[in-house]
């Protein structure tokens, strides 16, 4: 065969029949994924919880709800984490044309309409599209909503620490630094000068006085690797059953486990009640919601176990060690702490706490590691949010995925592929070795070596 040449430049043709574009095979995970969403009407009920942020007749040409909401999808599965990422992908992959209907001769989505229309798009429409993803989970028996497990992990925000400024006056840091040495005697100090006095200065990276200029939302916070960013909180409520996400908040970073759990909770308790709405949804869901909270030692404090006794709730939250502690005055709280130590420290505890670790860990893995959430390149909670909403209702449906295809993201269905290949390849190379077993062996000694009996010596010796 004559090897072919690239030729150096092609005049394109001015038109170009619709039926002569090239037409690449669908990935069959975005196709599985399409059908589920035809199937429970996902394009009617975004059309219809958008429909008020959408002008009648007027304005620029706008981008669907379905498409937008799928392409945030695309940034889960396909782990991308900017929304330029994503409009390079879509604009460079026939497969994920096809998931968003269009194509080759239709325009892919530019990074600015995909932003433009997540400032349009409010908060509350985000989480009723989270909420419809979760009902469509009880419809396929994978959210119960008795048992949930609480934790919370840190997302890098896309602001800079050497960038933040004094909330009372506007001053930069390096100024402020400046302005203390010249106060303290050196006229023109230097780097090293200002690193001197800024090393033993006490409180100094303080959320009370400094944030950043434009993205005021962020708090200096120390990372789980130790390092100091600023940061913003995310917060999952996850069914311990079966690993879905029931609830998820971004809160500012500084506040603590014990005054975040509140909100995260309340939140899973209003999604419950909105899937509740649904008939179908509803009677799949037999069991008693909420009625268990599993936390690490980081949510125990006595205002949490007496809170969450009075509404019926049992808690199940490890106790940091604290000595003997004084309960004068404190009936109710010392009878929140006793029965929660009570039922961590029995079996059934133990295990839930176990499952809290694996699960809720795995939950903050797939979002924000493999899905690329981990350092935000949006500013302000409000856009975060929006974004982290939506990713956690990726991770949901990569449950439905996995019941359906056994895999939950596009990259393990393609793991899947070369597993099932080399168990297959596996399975004739040990159907292979017994045929050449038998063919070498007498039979009572092939016989034994398969049912596991020591060898015996043939009729014929004995």
């Amino acid at each position: 065969m004559a090897m072919g040449k690239r030729e150096r430049q092609v005049q394109q043709a001015m038109w170009v029949e619709a039926q002569r574009l090239a037409k690449g095979p669908s990935h069959p995970f975005y196709g599985r994924l399409n059908e589920i969403l035809g199937q429970h009407g996902f394009d009617d009920f975004a059309e219809a919880a958008c429909r008020p942020f959408y002008a009648e007749r007027m304005g620029r040409p706008s981008l669907p709800p379905g498409v937008y909401f799928r392409l945030l999808l695309i940034g889960y599965f396909e782990g991308i984490e900017s929304e330029r990422g994503i409009a390079w992908r879509v604009a460079d992959s026939i497969g994920l044309r096809d998931f968003l209907g269009s194509t080759l001769a239709d325009p892919t989505p530019d990074h600015s309409t995909i932003s433009r229309t997540r400032r349009l798009i409010d908060l509350t429409t985000h989480q009723e599209v989270f909420t419809w993803v979760l009902a469509v989970l009880a419809k396929e028996k994978l959210v119960r909503g008795e048992t949930l497990g609480i934790d919370a992990t840190t997302l890098e925000a896309n602001a800079a620490l050497r960038s933040i400024v004094r909330r009372d006056s506007g001053e930069s840091y390096e100024a402020f630094l400046t302005r203390l040495a010249q106060a303290s005697g050196i006229a023109t100090p230097t780097r090293e000068d200002l690193a001197r006095l800024d090393r033993d200065r006490s409180g100094k990276g303080s959320n009370k006085d400094w944030e950043h200029p434009h993205d005021p939302d962020a708090r200096i916070t120390k990372m789980k690797d130790g390092r100091t960013h600023l940061a913003h909180k995310a917060e999952h409520a996850v069914d311990l059953e079966t690993g879905a996400i029931v609830a998820v908040t971004v809160q500012p970073a500084d506040r603590g486990d014990t005054a975040s759990i509140e909100e995260t909770v309340q939140e899973a308790m209003d999604v419950l009640a909105d899937v509740l709405e649904d008939e179908e949804a509803a009677a799949q869901l037999d069991g008693e919601l909420l009625s268990e909270i599993v936390g690490d030692k980081g949510y125990h404090s006595n205002a949490v176990l007496t809170s969450y006794e009075a509404l019926g709730i049992r808690s199940y939250i490890s106790e940091p060690k604290r000595g003997r502690r004084r309960w004068r005055g404190k009936a109710k709280q010392r009878h929140a702490t006793y029965a929660n130590r009570r039922r961590v420290r029995g079996e059934r505890g133990k295990r839930l706490l176990r499952r809290r670790g694996e699960i809720i860990e795995r939950s903050f893995a797939h979002c924000y590691e493999t899905g690329a959430m981990r350092r935000a390149h949006l500013r302000g909670r409000e856009n975060i949010a929006k974004r982290v909403l939506v990713h956690a209702a990726a991770c949901n449906l990569g449950l439905v995925m996995r019941k359906c295809l056994g895999c939950g993201t596009p990259r393990g269905l393609q793991g899947a592929a070369r597993r099932v290949s080399a168990a297959l390849h596996e399975g004739l190379a040990r159907i292979d070795a017994l045929g050449r077993a038998l063919l070498t062996l007498r039979p009572h000694a092939f016989l034994c070596r398969v049912i596991g009996w020591p060898h015996l010596p043939s009729p014929a010796a004995a």
